[in-house]
Order: C-alpha cells, then structure tokens, then sequence
C-alpha cells in the first residue's frame, strides 16, 4: 500500500529577529538661555518604525529640560527639543515584516561648548520583528501506522494605542521647574474587542518652596482602554507603557503657601497576546510494508503567564562626581531613575538621581549612583521581560564625605512558559521491508522503551504488541522478552 500524507495549513505570526542598535541625539542651550545648570531631565519617545528590504528605520522625539541658576540668583528652567532618525541594517529584513521598537535613555552628559551648554544622550532601540509565516502538518498519513497527538499553537497578535491620564493635586511649593514621569504596567487583559490596561505612573517633581530647590514624588495609578478588532476572548497578555508627554500646570496659592498641581499625560502602550488553536497531528509514524522518511518542523513560542510586581527597598553608599563635605548643606534629591540587568534570581543595577546642594552661598548639584542588587522570590531564571521605576528617594550626609541613600523600587516582570510542538511536514515512502518469515519472533528491548518505541522497532501495530504480551509495563526495563506471533497466510 503506498504512503499517502493528508496535511492541514494555515497562517501564523512569529518572532523572527531581535535587532538593537545606539544613537546619539544632542540638544544646544545658548548662553541667553540658561545660566549655570543644576538639573537635566531627558524625555524619549518613539515616532516612527518601518521595515524595508534589508533595513529598519526608527524615529523618535528627545525633550530636555535644563534647570539652571538665574542672573538674579533664582533658580529657572529652560526646554529644548529635537526629532531624531536612525536605522538598523539587516538582510533578512522584508517589507512584509512589521517592528515592535522600545526607545531608552541609556545615559546622558552634560557639557559645556563655550559658553554654552550641549546635552548628549544616548538612545538605546531595541526592535523585535515579527512576520507571518505558514505552516503545514500532516493530520493523517494513509498507509502507515500514526501517532497522533493533541496540542495548542500560537500565533502572535500586536497591539497597541495611546491613552490620556489626568490628575490634579496641591503640593507645598511655589513654582515647578522640572516633571519627570515613568510608568509600569501593572495588569494586562484582552476581552472581546478591547485592551483593559492598569497599572502606576511614579511622578518626580524638581519644584522650589521658598526659594530653594525640594523634590516633591506622587504615585498616580491608571486604568485604560484601547481598541483591538482581534481581541476575542478573555485572557492574559503582555503590554509596556511609554510616558509619550508630560504637562504641569501650576496655579500657585499665595495665602496658603500652596501650588496647585493640574497632571496630565499621554501614555503609548505596544503590547501582544497569542491566539490559541488546539489541533490533533501526527508525531511519528512507520510502514510495515516499506521504509518512511519523515520531515520535521519545530514551533517554540514563549507564552506570557503572569505579571509579577514587587516593591522593593535598597540603600546603601552612594558615588557621587563632586567632592563632598560638611561644607556641603544637601537640599534635595531629584528625577531618580534606574539602570539595571537581570541575574540568576533578579536583578542587579543603580539608581541615579540629581543631587541639589548648596555651598558657599550657591546652588551646586552633583549625579549620584547608588548600586544595589536584588533577589526577587518566584522570578524563572529566563525571564527577561523586566522593567523597573523609582517611586521614592531620599539622601544624606552621615559621614563627611560619603553620600547614603535609600530607595524603593516598583518592579514589574512578564513571566512565561516556553511552548515546543514538534509535528511532521513531509512523508515520502521508501523501499520496501523484508518482513519476517518465521511463525514467531522473540524481541530485548531496550531500557526505557515505551509501547509505540517497541511497535515502531518491531513494525507491527501497539495494538498486537499488547494483546501478544500482556504482562508488559511500560516503558520496559530492558530484561524482557517479548514474543510476537504472525497468523499463516
């Protein structure tokens, strides 16, 4: 009887690269514009990602805010802004693949052209490509003795969207001169046409009370909706957010000494989910009557599961660029931010954060790193999908000096599960076997053989091998002797 494969097909989408490149984007102060600079806060966010054959390029908008010290002694701010484009080479990259890019202020440096002031940062892309594939198992294969089993397979479904958060509040200053925002995704659900979105936004204010520079933080918590055609039923997916623009506006209450605080901001969310379809195929097969060559194709997805949040307290000795002393009156630590790599069990990294001082009768300021490493209970060792804010900073001078300081860390982590399905993709019928002539065949085995291993090496049915040899355990020890009795024809 000659082989014949039945095969079903159909369309997916898969994760078929990882590119990740650095650009430096800088930003020009003039001498008219600022005078000498205590605070820079950079503001990334992605404009544009396009793929074309052999390339991919990505734009995005950098904002800077400088505070500085006036002529008249006050402290002031100025803001800049400048779009930027860059690209990744690539060949396998097509036109019909589509990108899902992540921008991140690696580090930034202050430094003077003259009487100037230039701010260079460098911007980390990170850009996962996907593209739709097809694929094609074999559900049946006539003439051949199959194994068939059950299993789901994935397919990779985008989203994203973008969502205004508001806020209002009071908070004792007179005047805000930098906002610095970051936000983290606290619980992602798809139901049926929508993206339901929670999570936090740690807002950092370098405000001035009283003439002096204080540091003033907020948690603001969100909950937002965007449109998914594909979204059909309920269940977990991953998503990021990104803090696209920040505005503050101050109504400041004289009598009360009070700044009236109204927040608003525009949070970019790039996520995904996997779309399940639960199939029956065949996973090996043989022929009695000839040899079959089998191919192969192997899926691996990683599943998202859980989002696990965890806060975390760290301190400890901070460095610091400037020379300190008891001369040194600390005012306020200001725009934290944390840098940080994942380990076996967590994470290991810095927060960084403006240090605002006076000395001599001036408004000086410093960057401060303070290294910490954390275990975080119940995180799988290949999770990757980890993001981090700093929700609270605070430092002092205990010794002359040395700098300590004391952080709390919100950190979310997408965790998830590996998927493999291995199915066959092609059959193609061979020579024809020389079957046994004899009225009965004794077969050793090998250790840790199962039934259909056994079937297979012999070519006969699971079915005869049980009904021959009742009194087998599977899989087999290796000692067993199993006998196989063939009907005269």
């Amino acid at each position: 009887m000659s082989i014949n494969a039945q095969y079903q097909t159909g369309t997916y989408t898969k994760n078929t690269a990882v590119l990740s490149a650095q650009s430096m984007v800088e930003i020009k102060f003039s001498a008219q514009d600022a005078g000498e600079a205590v605070a820079v806060c950079p503001q990334i966010s992605l404009t544009s990602c396009e793929i074309s054959s052999g390339r991919v390029n990505y734009g995005g908008r950098l904002i800077v805010t400088l505070a500085y010290v006036g002529e008249d002694g006050k402290l002031c701010r100025v803001q800049r802004g400048a779009e930027f484009t860059h690209y990744i080479d690539d060949e396998s990259l097509t036109p019909s693949q589509f990108g899902d890019c992540t921008l991140d202020c690696a580090r930034y440096q202050l430094k003077r052209d003259g009487s100037s002031y230039v701010v260079a940062v460098v911007v980390d892309a990170k850009i996962n490509v996907y593209d739709n594939a097809r694929r094609s198992f074999a559900a049946r294969i006539d003439g051949a003795v199959c194994k068939t089993e059950s299993a789901r397979l994935y397919s990779y479904t985008a989203f994203s969207g973008e969502s205004e958060v508001e806020d209002d509040f009071d908070c004792a200053a007179s005047d805000v001169l930098i906002p610095s925002a970051h936000a983290l995704v606290l619980d992602c659900n798809v139901k049926a046409g929508v993206v339901e979105i929670g999570g936090e936004i740690y807002l950092s204010l370098l405000a001035v009370r009283d003439g002096a520079p204080v540091s003033l933080d907020r948690v603001i918590p969100f909950k937002c909706e965007i449109s998914c055609d594909e979204a059909v039923f309920s269940q977990r997916a991953f998503c990021r957010a990104e803090v696209k623009t920040v505005n503050v506006n101050c109504k400041v209450n004289e009598d009360k000494g009070k700044c009236g605080v109204d927040f608003s901001a525009t949070l970019a969310f790039s996520g995904h989910f996997f779309e399940e379809e639960e199939v029956s195929f065949v996973s090996d097969a043989f022929s009695k009557e000839c040899e079959i060559t089998l191919g192969y194709s192997e899926e691996c997805t990683r599943v998202d599961t859980d989002i696990k949040v965890y806060s975390e307290r760290v301190g400890g000795l901070c460095a610091t660029k400037a020379k300190l002393d008891y001369t040194c009156a600390f005012l306020t630590a200001t725009l934290p931010s944390v840098e940080y790599s994942r380990t076996a069990d967590g994470i290991e990294g810095s927060v960084t954060a403006t240090l605002l001082y006076e000395q001599g009768g001036e408004y000086r300021s410093t960057e401060v790193n303070m290294p910490f490493e954390l275990r975080l209970s119940g995180l799988s060792a290949d999770c990757k999908c980890v993001n981090a804010a700093v929700c609270g900073l605070s430092l002092r001078q205990r010794a002359e000096g040395e700098c300590e300081g004391e952080a709390v860390l919100k950190i979310t982590a997408g965790d998830g599960e590996e998927k493999k399905t291995r199915y066959i993709t092609d059959a193609c019928e061979g020579a024809e076997k020389v079957r046994p002539s004899s009225a009965i065949s004794v077969f050793i085995p090998e250790a840790g053989d199962g039934l259909w291993e056994t079937a297979k090496r012999l070519s006969e049915d699971p079915e005869v091998i049980e009904k021959s040899n009742p009194d087998l355990n599977f899989p087999l020890s290796g000692s067993e002797r199993i006998v196989i009795f063939r009907a005269k024809k």
